[in-house]
């Protein structure tokens, strides 16, 4: 997709599809469009993967991805570090450690779909 008509389009031909569904990019596209993009799956009835927990929350069906909040608290360490001297090229690279699985239960029910029992008791938090 590259602009806000693509959307519908693209996600129409992706519903056309047996057994389709989509994983949803951390972009700044999908970002922006969101909204958009969560609607146009609900209307086709199609199930998307979203890579942060605020998709989930604004109506998508899933979402799994970096803990923003963890990270945002191992940025916070880093900037103390570089104010008290140490040297930003010293410092070493911190992949992400903290991972959580959002299953929209609402949105599952909506577009008739049953999530498993296994499903729910790993999710880090279900929205009903």
């Amino acid at each position: 997709m590259r602009d806000d008509t693509d959307v519908a389009a693209v996600l129409a031909a992706f519903a056309r599809e047996p057994n389709g569904g989509l994983v949803i990019n951390g972009d700044a596209f999908t970002s922006v469009h969101r909204e958009q993009i969560i609607a146009v799956a609900a209307r086709h009835r199609l199930p998307a993967i979203y890579p942060y927990r605020f998709y989930a929350t604004d109506g998508g069906l899933i979402s799994y991805g970096v803990d923003m909040i963890d990270q945002y608290r191992q940025a916070a360490t880093y900037v103390d570090r570089i104010l008290r001297g140490e040297k930003p090229a010293d410092l070493p690279v911190q992949m992400p450690t903290r991972f959580e699985l959002v299953i929209n239960l609402k949105t599952a029910r909506a577009m008739g779909l049953d999530v498993s029992r296994d499903m729910l008791s790993i999710a880090d938090e279900v929205i009903e």
